[in-house]
């Protein structure tokens, strides 16, 4: 099978999960419109041409260009990327704390992601662990949005989904209405 098939399945299935999980906490239009970008062809083209099917595409192209042009152009479209919440003021670069439906779709989306990468593999404390090996990058990331994501991953780990997904409805994302 092609790398081009390979790449778009991969992008789909993901975009499937992170659509089941944002229903599932009431995030319909999110769950919609999520990683749209990844079709277009700035981001389609690095990742089928870096597809190896166990890890992001990005990455790939990162180990070998030392960038990746493909998260450039996401994260500056993708507000559930805590990357986006970045801003360059006079005293320097400075964190935005996100909004709670953002938070929760990061979530949704590092969830989706564990469970593509690992298949049969995965567990529920994937995305804490994976959040861990990444958190010494994470210097921008503003205090309240760590807090959180913090939280509601150590509690996928410690509690489940179902929970998870249930203190993210009926409470995280209540509290804004």
């Amino acid at each position: 099978m092609n790398k081009t098939w390979q790449h778009f399945k991969t992008i789909t299935h993901h975009k499937y999960l992170v659509a089941k999980g944002c229903f599932q906490v009431g995030l319909y239009r999110q769950g919609l419109t999520h990683d749209l970008s990844k079709y277009g062809l700035t981001e389609f083209r690095v990742g089928m041409k870096y597809f190896q099917g166990n890890r992001s595409p990005n990455a790939a192209e990162r180990d070998l260009l030392g960038y990746s042009s493909a998260w450039l152009h996401h994260k500056g479209r993708n507000r559930h990327h805590w990357e986006y919440w970045i801003d360059f003021t006079r005293d320097g670069m400075k964190p935005i704390a996100m909004p709670d439906r953002y938070l929760a779709e990061m979530v949704m989306d590092r969830i989706s992601a564990c469970k593509v990468y690992k298949g049969k593999a995965y567990t529920d404390a994937d995305p804490l662990d994976y959040y861990k090996k990444a958190e010494g990058h994470m210097e921008f990331l503003h205090p309240y949005t760590r807090e959180n994501l913090e939280r509601m991953l150590t509690m996928l780990a410690q509690k489940g989904e179902k929970e998870t997904f249930r203190y993210i409805r009926e409470e995280f994302l209540k509290k804004r209405k």
